[in-house]
C-alpha cells in the first residue's frame, strides 16, 4: 500500500534535506555553538588588551605584593574544575551502564558551561579593566611618579607584556568562574543522579546531600585561594563565582529536567524526539511528580 502524500514516514530525499534532518534531530547547533564561543575565547585570549583604568599609585587597594607562585594555578584550575570532574562523570555514566545518548549530553554540557563561562569572564575582565590588588608590583611606576594623582599605565617600567597588562584584569575572577561553571555543575549532575531533592526518592538522605556539596566546596576553596594570593578582592570572586554557577546551571537545565522532576537523572531526548521508553519530557508544572488528574 503506497502511503499518503502527507504521510510523515514520507522524507525529501537528497544531501540538504538529509542535512537539515541532522542538524534538527541531533546536537549539531550545540557542537558548531561550542566551537564558535571556544574560537572567541582563544582570539581574545591572543589579541584583546583590557581596557586600562586609571590608578593612584600610593592607592593602598592595589599595593599588596605580586604571588610568583600562585596556591592554585591555571593549569592546576584545570585539573581541578575539568579533568576531574570529567573524569568522575564520565566513570559514573559507565558503572551505570548509561545509555550512549545520556553520555554525550553530560559531556557536551559540561563542555558548554565551562567554555562558556570562560568566554564570558574574558570578555568582561577585558571591557571592565579593573585593577588587581598587586598592580603597583606588577606596574613598578617611575620614581617620579606623583602621588596622590591620577595616572596611566605610561608610568609602568614593567616590560613584561603579559604580566603588566594582566594586571587590568581582576574583574571577575576567571579562576572562580571557572570553577564554579565545572565543579558546580557536576554537582548539579549529582543532585539528578542521587534524587537530591526528590524527597519520596531517598532526597533526604544528608550523605547524598554532601556529595553534591563537595565539588561546591572545592569551587570556593579556589575561588579563596585568589584571594590569598592577591590576584583578587572578595567583589571580583563573589561575582565569578556567581558567573560560573550560574552558567552550570543554564547548561545543565538546557538539557536535564528540573532536579525535583521524577525522571531528573535521564536527560531530554534528542531535539525532534518526544519521548523515549519509559521516559516522558513534562511541562514544568507537572515535573514535580503531580499531574492535573491528580489535583482535585
Amino acid at each position: 500500500m503506497t502511503p499518503n502524500r502527507g504521510s510523515p514516514s514520507r522524507e525529501a530525499s537528497g544531501f540538504l534535506p538529509a542535512l537539515a534532518r541532522f542538524w534538527k534531530r541531533s546536537h549539531a547547533p550545540d557542537y558548531l555553538g561550542f566551537l564558535v564561543l571556544l574560537f572567541g575565547y582563544i582570539l581574545i585570549i591572543l589579541f584583546v588588551e583590557p581596557f586600562h583604568r586609571m590608578f593612584v599609585i600610593d592607592d593602598l587597594r592595589i599595593m599588596y605584593p605580586h604571588a610568583e607562585v600562585e596556591r592554585v594555578s591555571v593549569l592546576m584550575n584545570f585539573v581541578y574544575a575539568l579533568f576531574i570532574p570529567l573524569g568522575i562523570m564520565i566513570a559514573y555514566n559507565t558503572m551505570t551502564k548509561a545509555s550512549r545518548h545520556k553520555h554525550e549530553v553530560t559531556y557536551l554540557c559540561f563542555a558548554v558551561a565551562l567554555v562558556t563561562a570562560s568566554f564570558l569572564t574574558d570578555v568582561i575582565k577585558n571591557a571592565v579593566g579593573r585593577p588587581r590588588p598587586d598592580l603597583i608590583a606588577r606596574c613598578m611606576p617611575q620614581e617620579d611618579t606623583p602621588a596622590g594623582v591620577l595616572v596611566t599605565s605610561d608610568v609602568c617600567t614593567e616590560t613584561e607584556h603579559h604580566r603588566l597588562h594582566d594586571g587590568w584584569r581582576s574583574f571577575p575572577s576567571g579562576h572562580s568562574s571557572f570553577a564554579f561553571a565545572g565543579l558546580g555543575f557536576l554537582s548539579l549532575f549529582f543532585a539528578g543522579q542521587l534524587h537530591v531533592f526528590r524527597h519520596e526518592a531517598g532526597g533526604r538522605d544528608l550523605s547524598r546531600a554532601l556529595v553534591c556539596l563537595v565539588p561546591l566546596l572545592g569551587a570556593a576553596l579556589i575561588a579563596i585561594s585568589r584571594c590569598e594570593d592577591y590576584r583578587h578582592d572578595v567583589y571580583d570572586v563573589c561575582v565569578g563565582s556567581l558567573l560560573g554557577y550560574t552558567v552550570a546551571y543554564w547548561s545543565y537545565r538546557r538539557h536535564w529536567p528540573r532536579l525535583t522532576a521524577r525522571d531528573c537523572d535521564e536527560p531530554y531526548p534528542y531535539p525532534g524526539s518526544d519521548t523515549k521508553p519509559s521516559w516522558t519530557r513534562l511541562r514544568d508544572e507537572e515535573e514535580g511528580g503531580t499531574s492535573r488528574g491528580n489535583i482535585r
